[in-house]
Protein backbone atom coordinates (compact mmCIF):
# COMPACT_ATOMS: atom_id res chain seq x y z
CA UNK A 1 0.00 0.00 0.00
CA UNK A 2 1.49 3.37 -1.21
CA UNK A 3 1.52 6.20 1.37
CA UNK A 4 -0.25 9.98 0.49
CA UNK A 5 1.55 12.81 1.21
CA UNK A 6 -0.17 16.17 0.39
CA UNK A 7 0.57 19.50 0.69
CA UNK A 8 -1.66 21.91 2.85
CA UNK A 9 -3.21 23.54 -0.42
CA UNK A 10 -4.95 20.60 -0.24
CA UNK A 11 -7.23 22.49 2.70
CA UNK A 12 -7.74 19.30 4.57
CA UNK A 13 -8.15 19.63 8.45
CA UNK A 14 -5.56 17.56 10.59
CA UNK A 15 -8.30 15.57 11.69
CA UNK A 16 -9.51 14.76 8.33
CA UNK A 17 -6.02 13.88 6.98
CA UNK A 18 -5.51 11.23 10.25
CA UNK A 19 -8.74 9.86 8.91
CA UNK A 20 -7.61 9.37 5.69
CA UNK A 21 -3.91 8.56 6.28
CA UNK A 22 -2.45 11.43 4.44
CA UNK A 23 0.81 13.10 5.69
CA UNK A 24 0.47 16.95 5.19
CA UNK A 25 3.74 18.95 4.31
CA UNK A 26 2.71 22.60 5.56
CA UNK A 27 3.05 26.00 3.39
CA UNK A 28 3.93 29.01 6.12
CA UNK A 29 1.76 31.86 6.67
CA UNK A 30 2.43 35.08 8.61
CA UNK A 31 0.60 37.92 9.53
CA UNK A 32 3.68 40.61 10.05
CA UNK A 33 5.45 39.33 6.98
CA UNK A 34 8.17 38.25 9.23
CA UNK A 35 7.22 35.42 11.29
CA UNK A 36 6.42 32.02 8.88
CA UNK A 37 4.07 29.51 11.15
CA UNK A 38 2.87 26.28 9.84
CA UNK A 39 -0.80 26.53 8.14
CA UNK A 40 -3.43 24.81 10.15
CA UNK A 41 -0.77 23.78 12.81
CA UNK A 42 1.02 26.58 14.20
CA UNK A 43 -1.37 28.88 12.64
CA UNK A 44 -5.03 28.00 12.77
CA UNK A 45 -7.02 28.86 9.62
CA UNK A 46 -9.72 30.33 11.31
CA UNK A 47 -7.10 32.11 13.45
CA UNK A 48 -5.95 34.20 10.09
CA UNK A 49 -8.76 34.92 8.73
CA UNK A 50 -9.88 36.90 11.60
CA UNK A 51 -6.72 38.65 11.25
CA UNK A 52 -7.94 39.64 8.08
CA UNK A 53 -11.45 40.53 8.99
CA UNK A 54 -10.03 42.61 11.81
CA UNK A 55 -7.07 44.26 9.97
CA UNK A 56 -8.39 45.05 6.54
CA UNK A 57 -5.29 47.16 5.91
CA UNK A 58 -2.96 44.36 6.45
CA UNK A 59 -1.87 41.71 4.22
CA UNK A 60 -0.71 38.58 5.27
CA UNK A 61 1.78 36.27 3.44
CA UNK A 62 2.54 32.69 2.62
CA UNK A 63 5.71 30.45 2.20
CA UNK A 64 6.03 27.20 0.42
CA UNK A 65 7.50 24.63 2.25
CA UNK A 66 11.11 23.76 1.22
CA UNK A 67 13.09 20.85 0.15
CA UNK A 68 14.37 20.24 3.16
CA UNK A 69 10.29 20.02 4.59
CA UNK A 70 9.34 17.36 2.01
CA UNK A 71 12.36 15.14 2.03
CA UNK A 72 12.10 15.04 6.06
CA UNK A 73 8.27 13.35 4.85
CA UNK A 74 9.63 11.55 2.47
CA UNK A 75 12.37 9.61 3.93
CA UNK A 76 10.93 7.58 6.64
CA UNK A 77 8.61 5.85 3.85
CA UNK A 78 11.91 5.77 1.33
CA UNK A 79 13.99 3.99 4.25
CA UNK A 80 10.74 1.31 4.60
CA UNK A 81 10.48 0.33 0.88
CA UNK A 82 7.13 1.60 1.16
CA UNK A 83 5.68 3.68 -2.52
CA UNK A 84 5.00 7.03 -2.03
CA UNK A 85 2.67 9.03 -4.38
CA UNK A 86 3.21 13.27 -2.79
CA UNK A 87 0.46 15.19 -4.54
CA UNK A 88 1.22 18.99 -4.99
CA UNK A 89 -0.62 22.28 -5.61
CA UNK A 90 -0.68 24.00 -9.13
CA UNK A 91 2.83 24.83 -10.21
CA UNK A 92 1.80 27.57 -12.31
CA UNK A 93 0.81 29.28 -8.74
CA UNK A 94 3.72 27.90 -6.52
CA UNK A 95 7.04 26.48 -6.43
CA UNK A 96 5.96 23.82 -4.00
CA UNK A 97 5.94 21.19 -6.44
CA UNK A 98 9.27 21.86 -7.21
CA UNK A 99 10.89 21.41 -3.68
CA UNK A 100 9.00 18.25 -3.55
CA UNK A 101 10.19 17.40 -7.10
CA UNK A 102 14.24 17.83 -5.68
CA UNK A 103 13.92 16.16 -2.73
CA UNK A 104 12.71 13.43 -4.54
CA UNK A 105 15.67 13.45 -6.44
CA UNK A 106 18.05 13.67 -3.43
CA UNK A 107 16.40 10.43 -2.10
CA UNK A 108 16.29 8.66 -5.28
CA UNK A 109 20.14 8.70 -5.43
CA UNK A 110 20.60 7.79 -2.60
CA UNK A 111 17.45 5.35 -2.13
CA UNK A 112 17.71 3.70 -6.18
CA UNK A 113 14.75 1.40 -5.50
CA UNK A 114 12.68 4.23 -4.07
CA UNK A 115 9.36 4.49 -5.79
CA UNK A 116 8.51 7.63 -5.03
CA UNK A 117 5.97 9.73 -7.37
CA UNK A 118 5.26 13.43 -7.42
CA UNK A 119 2.26 15.40 -8.74
CA UNK A 120 1.08 18.56 -10.12
CA UNK A 121 -1.98 18.21 -9.47
CA UNK A 122 -3.01 21.45 -11.38
CA UNK A 123 -5.36 22.29 -8.79
CA UNK A 124 -6.09 24.15 -5.30
CA UNK A 125 -8.26 23.98 -2.38
CA UNK A 126 -11.45 22.32 -3.07
CA UNK A 127 -10.06 20.41 -6.17
CA UNK A 128 -6.85 19.72 -4.65
CA UNK A 129 -8.58 17.85 -2.20
CA UNK A 130 -10.48 15.97 -4.59
CA UNK A 131 -7.74 14.68 -6.32
CA UNK A 132 -6.57 13.59 -2.51
CA UNK A 133 -9.49 11.57 -1.48
CA UNK A 134 -9.19 9.99 -5.41
CA UNK A 135 -5.93 8.44 -4.59
CA UNK A 136 -6.80 7.53 -1.10
CA UNK A 137 -10.32 5.59 -2.46
CA UNK A 138 -7.65 4.17 -5.46
CA UNK A 139 -5.33 3.12 -2.41
CA UNK A 140 -7.72 1.93 0.13
CA UNK A 141 -9.23 -0.43 -2.70
CA UNK A 142 -5.69 -1.76 -3.36
CA UNK A 143 -4.53 -0.01 -6.31
CA UNK A 144 -0.90 0.11 -6.87
CA UNK A 145 1.14 3.28 -7.11
CA UNK A 146 1.45 3.36 -10.80
CA UNK A 147 -2.29 2.47 -11.12
CA UNK A 148 -3.23 5.58 -9.13
CA UNK A 149 -0.67 7.25 -11.30
CA UNK A 150 -1.93 6.60 -14.63
CA UNK A 151 -5.73 7.69 -13.37
CA UNK A 152 -4.39 10.50 -12.03
CA UNK A 153 -2.78 11.76 -14.91
CA UNK A 154 -6.55 11.31 -17.18
CA UNK A 155 -8.82 13.07 -14.20
CA UNK A 156 -7.25 15.81 -12.77
CA UNK A 157 -7.56 17.72 -16.34
CA UNK A 158 -11.24 17.49 -15.43
CA UNK A 159 -11.04 19.58 -12.21
CA UNK A 160 -12.21 23.34 -12.46
CA UNK A 161 -13.63 25.92 -9.77
CA UNK A 162 -16.56 28.53 -9.95
CA UNK A 163 -15.73 31.09 -7.53
CA UNK A 164 -16.12 34.73 -6.82
CA UNK A 165 -15.20 36.93 -3.96
CA UNK A 166 -16.33 39.48 -1.11
CA UNK A 167 -14.72 42.37 -2.91
CA UNK A 168 -11.23 42.89 -4.89
CA UNK A 169 -9.43 44.60 -2.69
CA UNK A 170 -6.96 41.59 -2.20
CA UNK A 171 -7.07 41.11 -6.34
CA UNK A 172 -6.37 44.65 -6.43
CA UNK A 173 -2.76 44.17 -3.81
CA UNK A 174 -1.75 41.12 -6.14
CA UNK A 175 -2.21 43.15 -9.02
CA UNK A 176 -4.11 40.82 -11.09
CA UNK A 177 -7.03 43.93 -11.50
CA UNK A 178 -6.47 47.39 -11.91
CA UNK A 179 -6.62 50.12 -8.98
CA UNK A 180 -9.47 52.03 -10.67
CA UNK A 181 -11.52 49.14 -12.07
CA UNK A 182 -11.62 47.62 -8.99
CA UNK A 183 -12.45 50.31 -7.11
CA UNK A 184 -15.48 51.42 -9.43
CA UNK A 185 -16.45 47.97 -9.15
CA UNK A 186 -16.39 47.72 -5.35
CA UNK A 187 -18.78 50.68 -5.75
CA UNK A 188 -21.01 49.48 -8.05
CA UNK A 189 -21.23 46.14 -5.90
CA UNK A 190 -19.54 44.05 -8.91
CA UNK A 191 -18.39 40.79 -7.64
CA UNK A 192 -16.14 39.16 -10.30
CA UNK A 193 -16.80 35.24 -11.18
CA UNK A 194 -13.73 33.48 -11.43
CA UNK A 195 -12.58 30.34 -13.16
CA UNK A 196 -9.83 28.10 -12.13
CA UNK A 197 -8.81 25.50 -14.47
CA UNK A 198 -5.68 24.08 -16.00
CA UNK A 199 -4.03 25.60 -12.63
CA UNK A 200 -4.64 28.89 -13.25
CA UNK A 201 -7.11 31.57 -12.69
CA UNK A 202 -9.09 33.53 -14.85
CA UNK A 203 -11.81 35.90 -15.37
CA UNK A 204 -15.64 34.16 -15.90
CA UNK A 205 -17.71 37.70 -16.12
CA UNK A 206 -19.58 39.34 -13.34
CA UNK A 207 -22.58 39.18 -11.10
CA UNK A 208 -24.18 42.00 -9.17
CA UNK A 209 -24.23 41.11 -5.60
CA UNK A 210 -23.15 38.06 -3.48
CA UNK A 211 -26.42 36.33 -4.31
CA UNK A 212 -26.31 36.57 -7.73
CA UNK A 213 -22.78 35.73 -7.72
CA UNK A 214 -23.82 32.70 -5.88
CA UNK A 215 -26.48 31.69 -8.61
CA UNK A 216 -24.28 32.18 -10.65
CA UNK A 217 -21.60 29.84 -10.11
CA UNK A 218 -24.38 26.96 -9.36
CA UNK A 219 -24.82 28.01 -13.12
CA UNK A 220 -21.53 27.49 -13.95
CA UNK A 221 -20.99 24.35 -12.70
CA UNK A 222 -24.41 22.90 -14.36
CA UNK A 223 -23.16 24.41 -17.54
CA UNK A 224 -19.85 22.92 -17.29
CA UNK A 225 -21.44 19.26 -16.65
CA UNK A 226 -23.45 19.56 -19.55
CA UNK A 227 -20.71 21.04 -21.70
CA UNK A 228 -19.05 17.50 -21.08
CA UNK A 229 -22.23 15.74 -21.35
CA UNK A 230 -21.26 14.34 -18.32
CA UNK A 231 -23.78 11.99 -15.85
CA UNK A 232 -23.40 13.94 -12.41
CA UNK A 233 -22.46 10.41 -10.81
CA UNK A 234 -19.65 10.12 -12.31
CA UNK A 235 -18.19 13.66 -10.99
CA UNK A 236 -17.08 14.78 -7.06
CA UNK A 237 -18.19 18.26 -6.18
CA UNK A 238 -16.67 20.27 -3.30
CA UNK A 239 -18.06 23.79 -1.71
CA UNK A 240 -15.14 26.01 -0.31
CA UNK A 241 -16.51 28.75 1.87
CA UNK A 242 -13.80 31.60 3.53
CA UNK A 243 -14.90 33.11 6.66
CA UNK A 244 -18.55 32.49 7.02
CA UNK A 245 -19.53 29.11 7.10
CA UNK A 246 -22.90 30.05 6.96
CA UNK A 247 -22.48 31.07 3.71
CA UNK A 248 -20.61 27.71 3.30
CA UNK A 249 -24.50 26.32 4.24
CA UNK A 250 -25.96 28.11 2.01
CA UNK A 251 -23.89 27.36 -1.14
CA UNK A 252 -24.11 23.79 -0.40
CA UNK A 253 -27.58 23.61 -0.46
CA UNK A 254 -28.45 25.81 -3.74
CA UNK A 255 -25.72 23.19 -5.04
CA UNK A 256 -27.10 20.05 -4.01
CA UNK A 257 -31.04 21.32 -5.12
CA UNK A 258 -29.90 22.35 -8.78
CA UNK A 259 -28.36 18.80 -9.20
CA UNK A 260 -30.95 17.60 -7.78
CA UNK A 261 -33.60 19.52 -10.08
CA UNK A 262 -31.02 18.84 -13.38
CA UNK A 263 -30.58 15.15 -12.61
CA UNK A 264 -33.14 14.10 -10.38
CA UNK A 265 -32.48 11.25 -8.06
CA UNK A 266 -28.21 11.95 -8.95
CA UNK A 267 -26.06 10.96 -6.06
CA UNK A 268 -23.79 13.53 -6.47
CA UNK A 269 -24.20 14.60 -3.01
CA UNK A 270 -21.55 17.92 -2.71
CA UNK A 271 -19.35 18.20 0.73
CA UNK A 272 -17.92 21.25 2.17
CA UNK A 273 -14.39 22.65 3.55
CA UNK A 274 -12.89 25.87 4.59
CA UNK A 275 -10.58 27.30 1.96
CA UNK A 276 -7.24 27.49 3.51
CA UNK A 277 -4.21 30.22 3.87
CA UNK A 278 -2.72 29.76 0.90
CA UNK A 279 -5.89 30.61 -1.49
CA UNK A 280 -7.20 33.00 1.12
CA UNK A 281 -4.27 35.90 1.14
CA UNK A 282 -4.69 36.26 -2.75
CA UNK A 283 -8.26 36.32 -2.45
CA UNK A 284 -9.02 37.80 0.78
CA UNK A 285 -11.35 36.33 3.75
CA UNK A 286 -14.71 35.69 1.60
CA UNK A 287 -13.50 33.66 -1.29
CA UNK A 288 -16.86 31.36 -2.31
CA UNK A 289 -17.29 28.46 -4.55
CA UNK A 290 -17.39 25.04 -5.58
CA UNK A 291 -14.50 22.67 -7.39
CA UNK A 292 -15.98 19.88 -9.12
CA UNK A 293 -13.51 16.63 -11.12
CA UNK A 294 -13.98 13.51 -12.03
CA UNK A 295 -14.17 10.92 -9.47
CA UNK A 296 -12.91 7.56 -9.22
CA UNK A 297 -16.07 4.65 -9.22
CA UNK A 298 -13.74 1.24 -8.32
CA UNK A 299 -14.33 -0.25 -12.02
CA UNK A 300 -11.69 2.18 -13.53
Amino acid sequence: MFQIIADSACDLTPEQARQLGVQIVPFYASTDGQNYLKEGEELPVRQLYSFMVENPDKTPKTSLPSLEDYRAAFEPYVRAGRPVLCLCFTGKMSGGVGSARNAAELLRDEYPEAQLQVMDTTAATVTESIVVRQACAMRDAGCSLQQAVQWLDEAVPTNRIFFTVGNLDYLIKGGRIGKAAGHTANFLGIKPMILFKEGEIFSSGVARGRKKSMERAVEQLLHYLAECNADPDDYAVTIGYGYDPAEGEQLLQMTGDALQAKYPGTACRPDMLQIGSTIAVHTGPYALGMGVMRRWKGEE
